[in-house]
């Protein structure tokens, strides 16, 4: 039939399977130009229209950018595209089926069953905790100011956000004085995304060097979480918080309790993705902020006004709105999580083009964030670009720092309310300026992390 596609047995009508990209290796791919510049290499894929192909060693993958295509499989034909995805193949051996990969009835099950612990009620408490830790860290960057010693941002985020995960969904503080939690979660974050870039590395059980490194770091981790557990089980049902739920949790036809495997997954999942990205957010905020005094300037004005010297409250959030834009525009240039992967169950069409059965499709945020089509000088700084004016006819999803759909962040709203309480309290008391000579450069690992920074120094204002 002319101008039809026949895709595993499903017609097509008008769709191209033509889909354009980088022609690559012979043999590797676009692995070599990945691996090069992981960002600038989505970002690239743009020229090649809203829909692209590229190949990474043996395996062919299709980047959607456009926000219509984004929406196609993160919302509207979300059904279609499951967690399946090869790329999260190596992030699995960590959190299983937790929810963050599962699929399904699974995942259903999981969501409602954590959902009620972000819900609105429970925003004031959160809001109370966050207040008083935030006043810690106040406290404590004190004594960093009077010595003028600097501070890796980046760990003091990560300590900062772990503290509030563990306080809010498990009833209890951990500390990561010494760094070790943090140093554990790169060691695997970054052997998960290397293992995409380099599909012919040998198997986790095969005791090489980095094989070594992540079993140690992963046996660290899950000692973490199995120690919340053990502290709990004598009082399971007092606290009413996550870790209760998913310990009384009852299969609603054996009345079986979750297994401490699948238990382990959940906590797993909820105790990285809930302090990570909010941690990078802080970071890349306080790296734009010092680079752009007019921002900081104008943030700090906005926090004399509304708070007059006192820490946040939840009522304050909406009056922080310069704040809130300031956030906004970080995590368009640095979302935290950077990139998201889907497989085609069925055969489908996107943008005019044929999507196979099994397709492996990726959706980068990164990408769409820095598309100039939508986003003037895209690389630019500029909270302004989210004013009610100039945002008032974007497409929803030109913007999707949490994703979209169904599986959108499940704690979106709590990551944000956080970062607009620490920013707007350190704005009035302190100014973050860089360390020089210390330069900070984006590392994509499976979130976009500032690589090993960024250092800056604390002075009053």
């Amino acid at each position: 039939m002319e101008n039809s596609s026949e895709v595993s047995g499903v017609a097509l009508s008008g769709a191209r399977q033509d889909i354009p990209g980088p022609k690559g290796h012979l043999i590797m791919g676009s692995l070599p130009d990945i691996q090069r510049d992981r960002l600038g290499f989505m970002v690239d894929l743009l020229k090649y229209g809203p829909v692209s192909k590229f190949r990474a060693g043996p395996t062919s993958v299709i980047q959607v950018s456009s926000p219509e295509g984004v929406q196609h499989v993160l919302q509207a034909n979300n059904h279609n595209y499951d967690k399946k995805a090869l790329s999260f193949e190596p992030l699995r051996d960590l959190i299983g089926d937790g929810l963050l990969l599962s699929d399904g009835d699974l995942w259903r099950k999981q969501r409602r069953l954590m959902q009620p612990v972000f819900h609105r009620q429970k925003i004031q408490v959160f809001a109370d905790m966050m207040g008083a830790e935030t006043a810690a860290v106040l406290d404590s960057w004190g004594q960093a100011a009077a010595s003028g010693q600097p501070l890796n941002i980046q760990q003091e985020m990560m300590r900062f956000t772990l503290s509030i995960i563990t306080r809010a969904l498990f009833n209890e503080r951990i500390g990561d004085e010494n760094g070790s939690i943090g140093k554990n979660l790169t060691t695997l974050l970054e052997d998960s995304i290397y293992r995409f870039d380099h599909p012919f590395y040998p198997p986790r059980n095969i005791p090489t060097p980095r094989n070594r490194r992540y079993q140690q770091a992963k046996a660290e981790l899950v000692a973490v979480i199995d120690g919340l557990v053990e502290r709990r089980r004598a009082s399971v049902g007092e606290y009413g918080d996550l870790l209760d739920m998913l310990m009384l949790a009852k299969d609603e036809e054996s009345g079986e309790g979750m297994s401490k495997e699948q238990l382990r997954y959940e906590l797993l999942t909820l105790f990285i993705a809930g302090h990570e990205t909010t941690a990078l957010l802080l970071a890349w905020a306080f790296y734009l902020i010092a680079q752009h005094p007019q921002v900081r300037a104008r943030m700090q004005a906005e926090a004399d006004q509304v708070l007059g010297g006192r820490i946040p409250t939840l009522d304050d959030l909406p009056n922080l709105k310069y704040t809130r834009m300031v956030m906004d525009e970080t995590m368009r240039l640095y979302p935290p999580a950077w990139l998201t992967n889907r497989r085609a169950i069925e055969a489908d069409e996107i943008e005019g083009f044929a999507i196979p059965t099994g397709a492996q499709l990726t959706v980068s945020p990164y990408a769409t964030h820095h598309d100039p089509a939508l986003w003037p000088d895209p690389f630019q700084f500029d909270p302004e670009r989210f004013t009610p004016e100039r945002s008032a006819d974007r497409h929803r999803y030109a913007y999707f720092p949490f994703g979209g759909g169904p599986r959108v962040c499940i704690g979106n709203n709590f990551a944000l309310m956080e970062a607009q309480m620490f920013l707007a309290a350190v704005a009035q008391s302190y100014r973050l300026e860089p360390v020089p000579d210390r330069p900070v450069e984006p590392e994509a690992l499976i979130t976009l992390r500032p690589k090993d920074g960024p250092w800056m120094t604390v002075h009053p204002v």
